[in-house]
């Protein structure tokens, strides 16, 4: 597998990450580096894990979690969406920042957007790939398209208030939603 290659896998596992990111940006109160740089490297760091995890684990359990892997990722998107839209109807500001970069909610979203990597990893061990690189690269591809999404998602949902808590809630759900609808058609 060429260097063009891992690069194109990378975007593509990376675009969940940065679809949630821009939402969950979209939603918050207020956003600095350091809360930006906290989403991003826990989505990096699972997108460096589970495929590296799928490549170790070859095809002893993918078979096990292939038929519902869809699920978990739409329930955990399902569970902060709601959680997003609960919140909007709840108060009259959008949800603070800190609430939603909690460990728990920040443990389901960066497995939620990673839990595709584990067959690209399955997918690189059946190909011969040694896993290390095309880990890194994705880690990083995901990484860099979590800080855009989130930086851009906040910037733009400042200035429509409690409403893009509801629109980012309801995006979290139908991302969640596209997942399950790709795996079953």
């Amino acid at each position: 597998m060429d260097i063009y290659s891992i690069v194109f896998l990378a975007v593509g596992l990376a675009m969940d990450a940065l679809s949630v990111a821009t939402a969950t940006g979209f939603g918050m109160k207020s956003l600095n580096f350091r809360q930006a740089s906290k989403m991003s490297i826990n989505f990096g760091a699972f997108h460096i894990i589970m495929p590296i995890a799928g490549w170790f684990v070859g095809s002893t359990i993918v078979w096990l979690i292939a038929s519902f892997d869809h699920w978990i990722a739409f329930l955990l998107l399902a569970f902060v969406g709601g959680k997003m839209i609960h919140g909007a109807f709840d108060s009259e500001a959008r949800i603070e920042t800190s609430k939603v970069l909690d460990n728990l909610n920040l443990l389901f979203l960066s497995i939620a957007v990673s839990i595709d990597a584990i067959a690209a990893g399955l997918s690189l061990y059946l190909e011969n790939v040694p896993i290390l690189m095309p880990a890194i690269i994705t880690g990083t591809v995901t990484s860099a398209f979590t800080f855009l999404g989130v930086v851009l998602g906040n910037r733009t949902g400042q200035h429509v208030g409690k409403w893009a808590q509801i629109i980012g809630g309801f995006v979290l759900i139908t991302i969640g939603f596209r997942i399950v609808i790709r795996h079953i058609l």
